[in-house]
């Protein structure tokens, strides 16, 4: 199963154990509340009470497993998102160093006296026009009867593309050991069935 899928399905399941208990809770109150004005049904209303707080145990102990879980599924999320943008981090950098070098390489060509291409001085104007100055009055002062000519350092550059973090994180895979999707209703039932039961 997929984090993204398994998140949706854990937070509806969450949400709904939170509904259910909203409310027990009001109905637990309201028998509570008539067993101080009606103490001749104490008994009858007793046996409710108990039945109804063993079925928000149940709910809430379940919640609780899935909220559990939600946190390890958050966690792998964190991991595959941080994952993902690392390595588009570290792609950055490199492509930045490699940058600088050729930055460096253009201005040294340029000190030289050498012809670049029109691209490359650009690039380089819009880097750092300070170094671009720097390179072309050095390379204005050089005297050289024949100077070098050069090719561009960039050549066709390609647009690299990245996965979206959220989508990588999303489709990753899920954590073992997911609890059971069970309906709150079914869970509130095996309380109901399992009170009725006469004990031995």
């Amino acid at each position: 199963m997929k984090i993204g899928e398994a998140q949706q399905i854990y937070r509806e399941q969450v949400k709904e154990y939170r509904a259910q208990k909203v409310a027990l809770s009001k109905e637990l109150k309201d028998i509570q509340s008539r067993m101080k004005r009606e103490p001749e049904k104490q008994e009858e209303y007793a046996s409710k009470a108990a039945t109804l707080e063993l079925t928000l145990n149940a709910l809430d102990e379940k919640q609780t497993e899935y909220q559990d879980y939600l946190s390890k599924l958050a966690d792998q999320y964190c991991a595959y998102w941080n994952a993902t943008v690392a390595d588009q981090q570290a792609d950055a950098a490199a492509e930045y160093a490699e940058d600088m070098g050729k930055m460096m390489e253009v201005a040294r060509r340029i000190m030289k006296g050498g012809i670049v291409p029109a691209s490359d001085e650009k690039k380089l104007m819009e880097f750092s026009f300070e170094m671009y100055q720097t390179a072309k009055n050095i390379g204005a002062m050089v005297q050289r009867q024949k100077r070098e000519k050069y090719d561009s350092l960039w050549g066709d550059e390609e647009e690299k593309e990245y996965d979206d973090p959220r989508e990588v994180a999303e489709n990753g895979t899920a954590p073992a050991g997911a609890p059971d999707v069970v309906d709150a209703a079914e869970t509130m039932a095996s309380v109901t069935t399992a009170s009725a039961t006469p004990m031995e």
